[in-house]
């Protein structure tokens, strides 16, 4: 069987920051922003959103979610290929 490789990382135990470095290096052809300190989680989002492999999707939008945490675990749930169990 062959592993899918995961779209989205998972967020437990990153800062916004990190991980949002993270996922700009995983889609570094598409210049997502690099996020700092003062980078607005749901603007950067909807960047991420937006490019070509996530703007087809049902993926979840930013304005759904009062923190960048909850929006990132639900993406991952909406991306990454489920595991299976044995």
């Amino acid at each position: 069987m062959a592993l899918n490789p995961a779209q989205i990382y998972d967020p437990r135990y990153h800062t916004f920051e990190s991980w949002a470095c993270l996922m700009c290096e995983l889609y570094g052809a598409q210049n997502l922003q690099i996020p700092n300190a003062q980078t607005d989680w749901k603007t950067w989002g909807n960047g991420l959103n937006a490019i070509d492999v996530f703007s087809n999707e049902a993926t979840p939008r930013t304005d759904q979610y009062d923190n960048w945490y909850d929006w990132a675990e639900a993406m991952v749930a909406a991306v990454n290929p489920a595991t299976q169990t044995t």
